[in-house]
């Protein structure tokens, strides 16, 4: 903040680099002390109704400056008809999209898009994210939910990756009774995060 002088173009960019470290590390603390809740069990969850598209209205409009700076378009296909509510641990579900999306910026290139819909498929709402990124590869598929494990194109992609978010991922979503599921053909990826629609239930005697 210059509060000790003005920096250099070479001091601002060592400390930007430092702090974009620091950062990364404080995630991956914070990832792994998820990780172990996760293992044991002690993660609580607060269910309620979530409104669906709200709660990716505002997952959107946190990753506006991240995909302006990366130059990837994010492109929110708003359901025409009313979409039901969800029942939901909004925090943890907004921790699930937080990652998937952060994913799809992270592996695509300039000029790249990044879809995100909303769909009723029986008694669940499908939220897609769908990115044209560098895909994932047909050998890591039956990997790509294990802890730790990285495809090898991300990790060329990306080299600090800690492969522990679509684990935390598919244990937050299968904990809500849903599905999280994926394709790729290996130019690009769709994420598909499934969770039940509220259950209506009948009080009268």
């Amino acid at each position: 903040d210059k509060d000790f002088g003005n920096l250099s173009t070479e001091q601002e960019q060592m400390l930007k680099k430092a702090s974009e470290q620091n950062e990364r590390v404080i995630s991956l603390v914070s990832e792994m002390l998820t990780l172990n809740k996760a293992a044991d069990g002690t993660i609580p969850y607060v269910f309620e109704p979530v409104d669906p598209v709200h709660l990716l209205e505002k997952i959107l409009f946190e990753f506006m400056s991240e995909s302006y700076k990366k130059k990837v378009e994010l492109i929110f296909l708003r359901p025409e008809n009313a979409m039901p509510f969800i029942t939901a641990d909004p925090n943890k579900i907004h921790i699930v999209i937080e990652n998937i999306m952060d994913n799809a910026i992270k592996y695509s290139k300039e000029g790249d898009k990044v879809f995100i819909s909303i769909t009723p498929v029986a008694d669940m709402v499908d939220i897609s994210i769908k990115d044209t990124g560098i895909g994932i590869p047909s050998e890591a598929q039956n990997k790509i939910f294990t802890k730790f494990f990285r495809a090898e194109n991300a990790q060329t992609k990306d080299t600090l990756g800690s492969g522990i978010g679509l684990y935390m991922c598919k244990k937050i979503v299968d904990a809500h009774h849903g599905n999280l599921t994926f394709e790729s053909t290996g130019y690009g990826s769709t994420f598909h995060v499934l969770i039940p629609q509220i259950v209506a239930t009948n009080n009268t005697k």
